[in-house]
């Protein structure tokens, strides 16, 4: 009798679990990379409109900009880890 058979015993169980923990994370790298994309998109656009503006608008603009992508990512990694 082989251990590492399908079902064998209880290390079945805790095989099933590994491969979804593994499947999360690999839909929270797609997700995060296609998202990220998206956003860094959207950011780009909206750039060149403030890009003309008054340095006084811009900078809470790209501050903003470089620090939202943030919260979205931490829910994802926590996601992909299985935590909440």
């Amino acid at each position: 009798m082989n251990p590492h058979d399908e079902g064998s015993g209880l290390g079945g169980a805790a095989r099933l679990v590994h491969l979804r923990a593994m499947l999360r994370i690999i839909l929270a790298l797609f997700a995060g990379m296609l998202g990220f994309l998206a956003y860094l998109g959207v950011v780009l656009a909206l750039a060149d409109h403030v890009i003309g503006l008054h340095w006084a608008l811009q900078v809470p603009f790209f501050l903003a900009a470089g620090v939202a992508w943030a919260w979205p990512a931490r829910w994802l990694m926590f996601w992909g880890a299985g935590q909440r």
